[in-house]
């Protein structure tokens, strides 16, 4: 089937909302698109320059190195034990692996690949690019017998709403009884805020409480982008079931996709290092604090965020004149019209900003709230 017309690219809308904030006498204050402002841990630039001696081809499945460094990573960070190296896979990013997955598990008409209601455009815009039909639904009960992928994302973009061990349970059991692969994003999940997930660590798919020592058809997604300020070095990967690790291996050689060799070298020291992880975990933490309670201020409730990089906040107003008023102040934020057709009155506001620029967007929201 021939790929067929997508949709415009959705951040494309906000640039006349861009020349708005940029007039501000401060500045802008860019809280859309989520990329990380801090500096690249120096451990992991260290490693990449000493690896940039890459005379030959990558391997499309990791270094020996890389891999172990993974499955010690899911065993130490998100308790998930019994991995092998046949079982892990590091991709080019992960929006390229969102983006082709439906077509790597060769998915095609007549199938249907389920995302969340608020979910990261790519998940539908991947079921695009393989032909197949994109359904938004949250209720397993509701998944249509021709499921034959189904997307969770928890943290949620843009939501940050967490599912716990029951509700991935659910999810996985309904796939299993449907024949559809499981594919959950958990690149957030290291970002745990409020109770319970400020103290204990923010369930995986593939915790042995949600699939026991079953792995078939379900994977778990990764990236470095946000925990390690990795997002320039497209640094992700996936861990599961051996069968669907195997075929995405078998298409991503056929087709040259391979994570350049220095670039795994940097993972394995990212994924070595907590410390570095958990600095960074407090600078969202101050920068949260901060902007809630001013977004609060200004007329803004905040819904779910429990955890994730993002405040997903209404003012009970259209979204697209929220990210007007926002854009007056100098704040550009994301509507959630670009998550999903179910929330026309929401904005996503990302913690991804220096601290001083946080505290100017608080300012200005309190300034707004003043005159409420």
């Amino acid at each position: 089937m021939a790929l067929g017309a997508l949709p415009d690219y959705p951040w494309d809308l906000m640039a006349p909302y861009a020349a708005r904030a940029h007039e501000h006498h401060d500045g802008i204050v860019d809280l859309s698109i989520g990329s990380p402002v801090d500096p690249t841990p120096t451990i992991v630039r260290d490693a990449l320059a000493a690896a940039t001696d890459a005379h030959a081809y990558p391997a499309t499945i990791g270094t020996p190195a890389l891999r172990e460094a993974i499955v010690d990573w899911f065993a130490r960070r998100r308790g998930v034990s019994g991995l092998t190296v046949d079982n892990v896979l590091p991709t080019i990013g992960s929006k390229e692996l969102v983006a082709f997955l439906p077509f790597m598990l060769g998915l095609g008409e007549g199938d249907a690949v389920v995302h969340p209601r608020a979910a990261y455009p790519t998940y539908a815009i991947g079921a695009a690019l393989a032909g197949a039909q994109a359904v938004a639904s949250d209720d397993p009960a509701e998944w249509p017998e021709n499921t034959k992928l189904v997307w969770l994302n928890s943290p949620g973009n843009p939501n940050g709403h967490v599912l716990g061990v029951p509700e991935l349970r659910a999810a996985v059991e309904r796939a299993r009884e449907l024949g559809a692969v499981v594919a959950s994003d958990e690149c957030y999940a290291e970002l745990g805020w409020d109770a319970p997930w400020d103290a204990e660590p923010i369930p995986s798919v593939l915790d042995p409480r949600v699939i026991g020592e079953n792995r078939h058809n379900v994977i778990a997604v990764y990236s470095l982008s946000k925990q390690s300020n990795l997002a320039g070095y497209r640094a992700a990967f996936i861990a599961g079931c051996r069968t669907v690790v195997g075929r995405l291996t078998t298409v991503r050689k056929h087709a040259g996709l391979m994570v350049p060799a220095p670039l795994q070298a940097a993972m394995v020291v990212a994924l070595g290092d907590d410390a570095h992880v958990d600095a960074q975990r407090e600078l969202y933490r101050a920068r949260r604090a901060t902007l809630l309670p001013a977004l609060q201020s200004a007329g803004f409730r905040v819904d779910d965020s429990e955890a994730g990089l993002y405040l997903w906040a209404t003012e009970g107003r259209d979204a697209w004149e929220s990210i007007g008023r926002l854009a007056d102040l100098g704040i550009l934020a994301g509507p959630g019209v670009f998550y999903g057709d179910a929330y026309p009155q929401h904005v996503r506001l990302s913690l991804t900003a220096t601290d001083e620029r946080i505290d100017a967007a608080a300012a200005r929201l309190r300034s707004l709230g003043d005159t409420l």
